[in-house]
């Protein structure tokens, strides 16, 4: 390792070390004023209006964005396009939550203001005790003093950090009150691995089902597995429940004489089955365990009765793996 390398490691270890500090002494300095900004959010019969200028403004987007996600309907808006007609997007209703590592950013007046004015809520974040958005907020958070990761002390590092974990903690602390859960989660997360991975197998399931009773030959339970294009073939009761499957396993070991033989003679009983609920990826899984490509969709609440079949081509073609 060269000595640059070496000196590179150290700065990167230090920068890292400094904001953790920070975060340890934000966590130790919330208080009253945090519980009294989630339950003016959670009063909020509008949206929750996030603002910023500089690296607060970029900060300001992943909160709204995070709080957009989790359940609290929320929104950025710039300062400088607020003072140019984007303030009639805060409405009386809404929350307002301002960002200002100073608590003196100029940009910021008019929709400070523009609260003020029409009775708006108005949420503050700011490093500075004293300054003009903590005074003008109804709900002020002061950030602890802490130093910038920089040894400048000029750079927006270790005060972007300690807002945006501030905003995740007011996120998550909105989202456990709401009981929000991973099905809420996936309305607002369709798209990319996320959503395939919060995906439930009754999104993907086939509702034409390959289903023979059996008593019936062998040769009919042929046809519905070419039919249906899965390969298997469900066996039914005399009640209509799934008794068992038959594979190309099944087949192969009862291949002499097999026109010969039901159904019921050739299937293999009790075959592994998944609840509609169920994540896609927990099939997924078990069919992977179990080397098999299908698995029948069974209801809890109605054992053996049938409500579809998964194929994993379908879980892989939706992203699950």
């Amino acid at each position: 390792m060269t000595s640059s390398t070496t000196d590179f490691l150290a700065t990167g270890r230090r920068v890292i070390a400094r904001e953790a500090e920070a975060l340890g002494l934000l966590g130790d300095s919330l208080g009253e004023s945090f519980g009294r900004a989630v339950e003016l959010i959670l009063a909020a019969k509008g949206r929750v209006i996030v603002s910023g200028m500089g690296k607060s403004g970029h900060i300001a987007r992943k909160i709204a964005a995070t709080l957009a996600s989790t359940g609290t309907p929320a929104h950025f808006v710039h300062p400088a396009e607020a003072s140019h007609g984007d303030l009639g997007m805060v409405t009386t209703g809404d929350v307002a939550l301002v960002l200002s590592n100073s608590g003196e950013t100029s940009e910021l007046a008019d929709i400070v203001a523009h609260t003020r004015r029409f009775s708006i809520p108005l949420i503050g974040v700011a490093g500075r005790e004293g300054s003009t958005l903590l005074r003008q907020s109804d709900v002020a958070i002061l950030l602890p003093a802490a130093p910038e990761a920089c040894e400048t002390g000029i750079v927006p590092t270790t005060s972007t950090t300690m807002t945006l974990a501030l905003g995740d903690a007011l996120a998550i602390a909105l989202m456990e009150n709401r009981a929000f859960t991973p099905e809420h989660f996936r309305m607002f997360h369709p798209g990319g691995k996320l959503g395939a991975k919060l995906m439930k197998v009754r999104d993907l399931l086939h509702a034409e089902v390959p289903l023979i009773g059996r008593d019936r030959p062998m040769g009919e339970a042929l046809l519905e597995i070419s039919r249906k294009g899965f390969g298997v073939v469900g066996v039914t009761d005399d009640a209509g429940l799934l008794a068992g499957i038959i594979t190309d396993g099944d087949l192969r070991r009862q291949m002499e004489g097999l026109l010969g033989l039901t159904a019921g003679q050739v299937m293999t009983k009790n075959p592994r089955t998944v609840a509609p609920d169920a994540l896609a990826e927990t099939a997924v899984a078990l069919m992977n365990d179990r080397k098999i490509t299908c698995l029948f969709v069974v209801d809890p609440a109605e054992p053996g009765q049938v409500r579809g079949i998964l194929h994993i081509h379908d879980c892989l073609r939706a992203g699950v793996v």
